[in-house]
């Protein structure tokens, strides 16, 4: 059973900095390209960054591009998203999840997410 943990979500004022963690549970990390999603209120989930299992690539969408890092640690089957300079408009519950191969597409491991707040 593949269990998917977000936490690090909060609370800031815009400008402002947040760390999100995310640990995967019984399911083998490594091999495994990850991707951090968002989802706002009255929005659909959107993938905002991705990492290939070496670490060697990363994506970002646009609107993030420039402000937050994706990384990740093997040995601990966690993902980290850091954001910097967050805005109210990135306020959403976050969610991450393994790829599947080498695509933008999830697989089915979604978690609780974890929500950010931004207030202006």
């Amino acid at each position: 059973q593949v269990r998917v943990v977000e936490s690090g979500g909060g609370l800031v004022q815009a400008g402002g900095s947040l760390r999100l963690s995310c640990e995967v549970f019984g399911r083998t990390f490594g091999g495994y390209a990850m991707g951090w999603f968002r989802q706002a209120p009255g929005k659909e989930r959107e993938l905002i960054a991705r990492i290939n299992w070496s670490s060697s690539i990363t994506y970002y969408e646009d609107s993030v591009k420039d402000r937050f890092a994706i990384y990740r640690e093997n040995a601990k089957n966690s993902v980290y998203l850091e954001m910097n300079s967050l805005k109210p408009e990135d306020t959403a519950v976050y969610y991450c999840n393994l790829m599947r191969g080498t695509s933008n597409i999830p697989e089915d491991f979604w978690g609780q997410g974890t929500q950010v707040t931004v207030s202006s």
